[in-house]
């Protein structure tokens, strides 16, 4: 079975007066929402073998937290995550098909209309995503990424 784990980035502190969106950290609260979420991957079996996590500040320090509680992957940026589209996640997923349990890192609301598209079928069908939210997909093997394909195995949120 091909696994996929979605995990949204934690909460970030508010822009500063002229700081753009992409440079924004974690909160404190946020630090500890990734780390929480790295340890209940960990205790819960959901091992990755790669992380591919967006560009923005708080995305790749949402990483550095979840693969402390993790240990050690590997870590790909990929700047097509930020502000992504469904449709642009599947491009960057598709890049990575051969790699199972596969965890992306980003942002709603493509992250949740992706799950929504994934599991249901329909991007409009999303319940929402909280920060540090983490979506556990699965496919049988063979299946591709399509509409409808996967299923919904587990979702935590701290």
């Amino acid at each position: 079975m091909r696994e996929l784990i979605l995990l949204r980035h934690a909460h970030a502190e508010n822009a500063l007066p002229g700081q753009d969106d992409h440079d924004r950290p974690l909160s404190l609260q946020g630090q500890a929402e990734a780390e929480a979420a790295g340890r209940w991957l960990r205790e819960h079996g959901h091992l990755p073998a790669r992380v591919v996590v967006s560009s923005a500040r708080r995305a790749r320090e949402t990483v550095e937290q979840a693969l402390a509680a993790l240990g050690y992957v590997e870590v790909r940026e990929d700047a097509r995550i930020y502000d992504a589209t469904p449709g642009r996640l599947l491009q960057v997923l598709d890049d990575h098909r051969e790699i199972s349990p596969l965890l992306l890192v980003g942002h709603n609301p493509g992250f949740e209309q992706l799950v929504a598209l994934l599991s249901a079928g329909r991007s409009g069908e999303f319940r929402g995503m909280p920060a540090g939210g983490v979506a556990v997909l699965q496919f049988d093997e063979g299946v591709g990424l399509e509409p409808g394909a996967a299923k919904l195995a587990n979702f935590w949120w701290p």
